[in-house]
């Protein structure tokens, strides 16, 4: 029998109740057990597992004296009968949010300059078509939300993929690349000046990122590449709240995304200081698991995301 003859036989015959089977014999690794759990009797479970067997050509488990256990072909038929699963729980939930009007939760992950223009037009975008879809946000670096996206804690980023070739399990939609600029306070004395060259800087007062950071390190070669000294009157801090507080009391300054940068220009709260300098981070984009299948509400905000994304950065992603 060739691969497709066995392929059919298999999506013609192999039933829920076997696949629950698998997961119960994979769970309690005793025969006896997972028959209780399958409601079905000890003869009846065995002979069903020896029909799944056959109907595969290969052993899922090895009959121990005291129980079962996976072979290499029962562990890879488990993990796809636990996909499966879910998948038909997914399609459940979509027909049930569809009969009652668009709902459920929707987590996402984003880093810090989206999360300040794209992702709250998305959401407001989305809640005025599906007001009862609950919509969670994590704002963090792209290496942690990757974590949380791999986990299904989150349903899909709009970050960065740092080591892309070492992700072969992530689908990745480019939205845009991220340039940073100077800011300070509003009235900043720096703010007035028409031009401010690296020396200058080298010698401010500065809130950072703490050193090993992408940001950071960027930071410093600007100085090493003009062989000056790096600025030494320096706070380290990623959180924003302490940031905004500093830059607004003080003179400190701060390298921070163009994108966040506009928005608290245009709130009057900060000033971009009149340097550009040659620092740029990697592009990010939108970023789902292979493996992990979208509710319709995440499906609803992917839309709205890529619908903003096109008015603010002028390409489509995806």
């Amino acid at each position: 029998m060739n691969e497709n003859e066995t392929a059919r036989r298999v999506r013609t015959r192999l039933k829920t109740r076997h696949m629950f089977l698998l997961l119960a014999l994979d769970e309690t690794r005793n025969m006896h057990q997972a028959a209780d759990e399958a409601n079905m009797t000890q003869p009846g479970a065995s002979k069903m597992l020896k029909d799944i067997e056959e109907l595969l050509g290969v052993p899922l488990f090895d009959r121990l004296p005291r129980g079962v256990r996976p072979t290499v072909y029962g562990e890879t038929m488990i993990r796809h009968v636990r996909m499966a699963l879910a998948h038909l729980a997914h399609g459940q939930e979509s027909i049930a949010s569809l009969r009652a009007g668009l709902s459920g939760h929707v987590n996402i992950g984003v880093i810090v300059a989206p999360a300040m223009t794209l992702i709250p037009r998305a959401i407001a975008c989305a809640k005025e078509e599906a007001p009862h879809l609950c919509i969670g946000v994590e704002v963090g670096t792209s290496n942690d939300l990757v974590v949380g996206l791999k986990q299904e804690r989150l349903d899909f980023l709009v970050a960065r993929i740092l080591e892309q070739e070492d992700e072969p399990g992530l689908l990745y939609e480019d939205m845009t690349e991220e340039i940073v600029c100077v800011v300070g306070r509003r009235g900043h004395p720096l703010a007035a000046r028409k031009e401010l060259t690296l020396k200058e800087l080298s010698q401010a007062r500065w809130i950072l990122s703490a050193r090993g950071s992408i940001l950071r390190n960027r930071f410093d070669m600007l100085f090493r590449s003009a062989d000056l000294d790096m600025p030494s009157n320096v706070v380290e801090t990623t959180a924003m709240s302490v940031t905004m507080s500093l830059l607004q009391q003080t003179d400190f300054l701060h390298v921070m995304p163009v994108e966040v940068a506009n928005y608290y220009v245009a709130t009057g709260e900060l000033a971009i200081l009149p340097i550009e300098i040659p620092c740029r981070m990697e592009r990010f984009g939108i970023i789902t698991s292979r493996d992990q299948v979208l509710s319709e509400g995440a499906h609803l905000l992917l839309r709205h995301l890529r619908a903003v994304a096109s008015d603010i950065y002028g390409v489509s992603a995806g």
